[in-house]
């Protein structure tokens, strides 16, 4: 690796950037770059980007008082005059946000180690987390923390890159026409996998076919010898194909896949076993998760295993070793036989319905469903139609109770009564006590509590309510 933080002058940074230093030495080390002014550490660079509620250059004193090597600013904001008086360096450029992510090609030019990028509309953290999990046991692989999968967050992990690592897996996420693009000129991947298609981020996307279009930018913009993965099962996915003219890898249960599930059994609440086909080499693996889509995001991460020449054995092990992500179905047994499935992390119309469909096989005696929904974001004119439409599926479900929080709750109420619930086992919740009040004054021994929304709704604190009201079994 040629650059290392803290071996880097400060004119390297000006020239990856290519930006212009107006103050301070040009030969002056960086021991890192940092966006937020809070967590600034000594010797590191602060680069003040501008957001939709804050401007990282409000915060320049502060990131100075905090002993910043110099901070990366704007050339259209007006500089402090005492930041060029005492020697701190002073760069600037044209947009902070695109310095960021050229800082972060540099680098990732520099570190020169194998990339995978993860897109799709469900399932990304899933695989990712799956697909590390396998790759770490072959080698130091480093992932995206979080929900960094933006054009911040990924830029900030790919800089956390170092010398030891050999690898990493980096989610990318979107809500808008050319972000998928961008994220990949950034990171420059050496495999890019795009789980499915489905309805999300409609807002901003338009349709259907806005998403299809969007994630295939990833496929648009990776070199020709990357090698693509796509879910071969999913049309719209495996439809992407014909935009790229490197090699492609299918997964999938169907058998023109080249890595394929066969002989899926569950086995209890939590846990399923099944054979991983590649080409024709199987693979018997076992997982903590429940439900199909599960399946597939391992399929997902064996095929990036395979593409990087990972054993059988080593994919068997770490896909065995992964455990589920918190809020991403995630089962909790509290006292009193209670369960909560908890999916608080994000929700659409189709990681909903998916969800749905796992509960519904679960394969023990329940009394009943106790439903906790929250709104589902960024879903464009169709907003309404879909909440009404996730209703009539939680009545279908048979649930005894559902309690809905967010905008649209009314419509969700609306499509549960029509698909046969009456309105008395159903309530609209204002804020997370009033959901929380519900459900404990609902909920029975034995019971399946379902909790799922957008991330923005924040279904978690209900989770954590549950938890510290029945308590979590030890059993």
């Amino acid at each position: 690796m040629a650059a290392k933080w803290g071996e880097i002058a400060v004119k390297e940074v000006v020239s990856a950037l290519g930006g212009r230093q107006i103050s301070g030495s040009p030969d002056r080390l960086v021991r890192g770059l940092s966006t937020d002014s809070r967590r600034m550490v000594p010797g590191y660079m602060f680069l003040a980007l501008r957001g939709e509620r804050y401007d990282g250059h409000d915060f320049l004193a502060k990131a100075v008082n905090a002993a910043a090597a110099g901070v990366i600013v704007q050339s259209d904001k007006t500089i402090p005059k005492e930041l060029t008086t005492n020697n701190l360096v002073v760069i600037t450029v044209s947009s902070t946000l695109k310095a960021l992510g050229d800082l972060a090609l540099w680098w990732r030019k520099q570190w020169g180690g194998r990339v995978i990028a993860i897109t799709g509309s469900n399932g990304k953290s899933t695989t990712k987390e799956m697909a590390a999990s396998i790759l770490s046991l072959k080698a130091n692989t480093m992932r995206s923390p979080g929900n960094f999968n933006n054009l911040i967050g990924l830029p900030l992990t790919i800089l956390s890159l170092e010398e030891d690592h050999k690898m990493a897996v980096l989610e990318m996420g979107m809500n808008r026409a050319g972000e998928i693009t961008r994220l990949t000129q950034i990171a420059e991947p050496d495999v890019g996998l795009i789980t499915n298609v489905a309805k999300a981020h409609l807002e901003g996307l338009g349709d259907l076919q806005g998403v299809v279009k969007a994630k295939g930018e990833l496929l648009r913009m990776m070199p020709e010898e990357s090698t693509a993965i796509l879910n071969g099962d999913d049309e719209l996915t495996a439809g992407l194909a014909s935009t790229f003219q490197g090699p492609i890898v299918t997964f999938g249960l169907g058998k023109m896949n080249q890595v394929r599930a066969g002989d899926i059994k569950r086995i209890g609440d939590c846990f399923q076993a099944f054979n991983i086909y590649v080409n024709k080499e199987r693979i018997q693996v076992k997982i903590h998760l429940p439900g199909i889509h599960n399946v597939f995001n391992a399929l997902g991460g064996a095929a990036i295993a395979s593409c990087l020449s990972i054993s059988k054995e080593l994919i068997a092990q770490g896909l065995e070793d992964f455990r589920p992500l918190k809020g991403r179905l995630q089962i909790i047994d509290l006292e009193g036989g209670i369960q909560i499935i908890d999916d608080t992390y994000n929700s659409n119309p189709s990681s909903l319905r998916a969800a749905l469909q796992t509960i519904k096989g679960l394969d023990v005696k329940k009394k009943g469903l106790v439903v906790g929904l929250g709104e589902m974001m960024e879903l464009g004119k169709e907003t309404s139609r879909y909440h009404f439409d996730a209703g009539q599926l939680i009545a279908g479900m048979g649930a005894r109770y559902l309690v809905v929080l967010g905008e649209h709750g009314p419509e969700v109420i609306e499509g549960a009564c029509k698909g046969g619930m009456n309105i008395t086992q159903t309530q609209l919740a204002t804020n997370h006590t009033e959901m929380s009040d519900a459900i404990k004054g609902n909920v029975r021994e034995g019971d399946i509590v379902f909790l799922k929304g957008s991330r923005k709704v924040a279904l978690d604190k209900v989770v954590e309510v549950l938890k510290g009201y029945f308590g979590v079994s030890s059993a």
